[in-house]
């Protein structure tokens, strides 16, 4: 399962209806999206990080807001906003459940993460190259997802927050033909939250 962010984040100030504005922030990434905001007087397209419009003011009449003012109008709801998922791709060796050595070295980090959370949440999702009936990858996608859900058991995270799921042979990382070998296909995607 792959977690995608929206492309615009957009902020809302209530209080006095006047004063009401939608600003436009740059995703994690630093790209800047588009946002079209729609009133009473008309729309106004915010396209430039830390474009501004008031709510009720006339089409077109955009703003630029300063940092401190998104801070001070804002840094509570930022600062309250929900850590990004770590995304972690563990691999196997072919036709099991026995995991690269470089995956293995993996398992201290996400530990240390899933406990370094507040309230995690844990998916585990296995996934298999192309080799062998879809029936059979899917069970071993299971058994690979169930096998690194029992490596986590000493974790601070409650059994009802992992959920753990087989996409088999779909959902491939590489794109193969049926029966190919791909080690990169034969993995298990950890995402915490």
């Amino acid at each position: 399962m792959r977690w995608f962010l929206p492309a615009v984040i957009v902020l809302f100030l209530s209080g006095c209806a006047n004063q009401s504005y939608v600003v436009l922030l740059p995703n994690d990434d630093g790209t800047i999206g588009k946002v079209f905001v729609t009133g009473n007087k008309g729309t106004t397209l915010l396209e430039k990080n830390q474009d501004g419009v008031l709510i009720d003011s006339p089409a077109g009449q955009s703003f630029i807001v300063s940092k401190d003012k998104i801070t001070k109008d804002f840094g509570i709801a930022l600062a309250a906003t929900p850590e990004k998922p770590l995304v972690f791709l563990l691999y196997f060796e072919t036709g099991g459940t026995k995991l690269t050595s470089e995956s293995r070295a993996d398992i201290p980090r996400i530990m240390a993460e899933i406990n370094r959370r507040p309230a995690p949440d844990f998916s585990i999702i296995g996934h298999t190259d192309t080799v062998g009936s879809d029936d059979d990858n899917v069970a071993l996608g299971l058994k690979r997802a169930r096998f690194v859900a029992e490596l986590f058991d000493g974790a601070k995270i409650a059994r009802d927050r992992i959920n753990v799921a087989s996409h088999g042979e779909k959902n491939l990382l590489i794109p193969t033909r049926d029966n190919t070998p791909e080690p990169r296909n034969r993995r298990v995607e950890a995402s915490v939250r």
